[in-house]
């Protein structure tokens, strides 16, 4: 635990020289430094988990949740790698939803290292391939599996080095150029953590096409020591994976149209979200990553889906959601041009904006705030975290239209948003000034002047100032009919028809709602 205090801090220096560093040289040399930084704190908490297993004091932290979005979540990440190599990635999963009891970190560790090995020794235009599917049950164990193979396309390992691969500290690659040069410590920690959940890993290889690496899960939970279920379902260790096992295994259907990711029943489960709760838009073109996204945000908020940012574009200009989460890598128009078209339209430029990519670098997170991202996430990304960032933008703007919820008077230049969103209200209140007298210009015409429908115009207008287009309206024309009293610019009748009433007493009713008082008596107060 010594190592990782410097090096954290070697980390910290390294980073934010390399933010003010301008020259290119310079800027290499830093990079090289922080990618070998980071290589080495890896390397540190995978023998501190090693310890930790051969100490016997590592627990688990399980619990039932759904492996399959899990998978591909973390497939997901290599999107990026994939692309700069040309290595074709593919994610294949013969049900939607597997239930397992596992736990999300230690899990996460073994499939990152199979899969970055998997990379590394696949070269440029080859392919590797995640297939998921439930494996038959075993018959002395009577109880039934979840198969993982990772297969790829690469060198393959020699015949006499594979019973030794998974052994601590042992270099398959005895090469004099160790062009694979490795550590010896991910596979032998896959290993003892895939034993731990009492599954098995296992290696075919082939020199010059390949190797598969199987991981074989049990399907059922005695499998983990006592307490560990217990300890889980109590909410102490990754609720953001939590899910019943029975609703998962009640979710999967007989059949569902390929590709789709529809077929997970997912609405059944948990209990819906209010119908007044915040809508959040998911953009995300597999849809294994979109359904787990869907997973932990689904219980709190209405959820639409896009797969394409086309129809992401679309569903938001109609919908006007509350919050939008988009992958960066799409084909088609991918998230970053998704969200420049969104902040460069006044329909949708108020709504925030998290993009979630399989980049990691600096420039590519950059790019992304630059269009107009409120918030950037790395896959793969931590549900909790998620569902933090989540919260807290969403908060944000809750707390913007409480400040202008109750006001009788906006101004435009007040608004604590984009320029675009200034100028849009601006837009609203200069329409309803010029229409004030006529008492047919109501909310239909509003919208009309706004160049939206009246549902888009409502809910803009909800989502910056917490005010509907016709409170707004109505609003508007009470304060103006508050100046007038002030000014004894009339009788109260004629004031009322001045503002666009058309009935004195409903006009009364109004103002009294709006100032606590019937005009008679404001004008006397004033």
């Amino acid at each position: 635990h010594e190592f990782r205090t410097p090096l954290t801090l070697i980390l910290g220096q390294i980073d934010r020289t390399l933010s003010s560093t301008q020259q290119a040289e310079d800027r290499r040399r830093l990079e090289v430094a922080l990618r070998n930084a980071r290589r080495l704190l890896r390397l540190i908490n995978q023998l501190l988990d090693l310890s930790k297993l051969e100490a016997g004091s590592m627990s688990l932290r399980a619990g039932p949740a759904n492996l399959v979005p899990f998978l591909a979540n973390i497939t997901a990440s290599f999107e990026s790698l994939a692309e700069q190599k040309q290595i074709t990635l593919l994610f294949n999963s013969a049900e939607p939803a597997i239930p397992v009891n596992f736990d999300p970190d230690n899990l996460e560790k073994v499939f990152y290292n199979l899969l970055s090995n998997a990379f590394k020794f696949t070269p440029d235009g080859g392919g590797v391939l995640v297939d998921v599917k439930i494996a038959p049950p075993v018959l002395l164990k009577g109880t039934g599996e979840v198969e993982i193979r990772i297969s790829d396309t690469g060198s393959g390992i020699e015949p006499d080095h594979l019973p030794h691969i998974f052994d601590r500290f042992y270099q398959a690659d005895d090469s004099h150029t160790r062009q694979y040069e490795g550590s010896g410590i991910g596979l032998a920690l896959a290993k003892e953590l895939i034993e731990l959940h009492g599954g098995e890993i296992l290696v075919e290889s082939e020199m010059e096409k390949g190797s598969v690496f199987t991981v074989r899960l049990p399907l059922e939970k005695e499998h983990l020591p006592t307490g560990e279920i217990e300890r889980r379902k109590m909410g102490n260790a990754h609720p953001e994976y939590a899910a019943s096992t029975t609703s998962l295994l009640s979710a999967v259907p007989n059949s569902a149209p390929e590709g789709t990711g529809e077929g997970d029943s997912s609405t059944s489960r948990s209990a819906p979200p209010n119908p007044k709760s915040e809508i959040v838009l998911l953009v995300e073109d597999n849809p294994d990553v979109r359904a787990y996204t869907r997973e932990q945000l689904q219980s709190k908020y209405r959820i639409l889906e896009a797969s394409r940012g086309q129809e992401g574009l679309e569903i938001a200009r109609e919908s006007i959601p509350d919050l939008i989460i988009t992958d960066v890598m799409m084909p088609g128009m991918d998230g970053n041009q998704l969200a420049c078209q969104l902040k460069n339209d006044q329909r949708t430029s108020h709504i925030p904006i998290i993009m979630v990519t399989a980049r990691a670098d600096l420039d590519d997170k950059i790019e992304g705030l630059q269009t107009g991202a409120d918030a950037y996430l790395t896959k793969p990304f931590s549900a909790k975290e998620l569902r933090v960032r989540v919260e807290n933008l969403i908060a944000l703007r809750r707390e913007l239209r409480e400040k202008y919820r109750t006001a009788t008077v906006i101004h435009p230049g007040e608004i604590e948003s984009t320029s675009l969103d200034q100028a849009f209200l601006q837009k609203v209140v200069t329409a309803i000034e010029a229409n004030m007298e006529d008492a047919q210009f109501n909310v239909s015409r509003l919208a009309g002047a706004a160049g939206m429908s009246v549902s888009q115009l409502n809910r803009k207008l909800t989502a910056l100032i917490g005010q509907s287009a016709g409170k707004l309206l109505r609003s508007l024309r009470l304060q103006r009919a508050a100046d007038l009293l002030k000014q004894n610019a009339g009788t109260v009748a004629e004031i009322c028809y001045e503002v666009g009433f058309s009935d004195q007493a409903n006009f009364t009713r109004a103002f009294k709602k709006q100032f606590g008082t019937a005009p008679g008596v404001f004008r006397q107060k004033k």
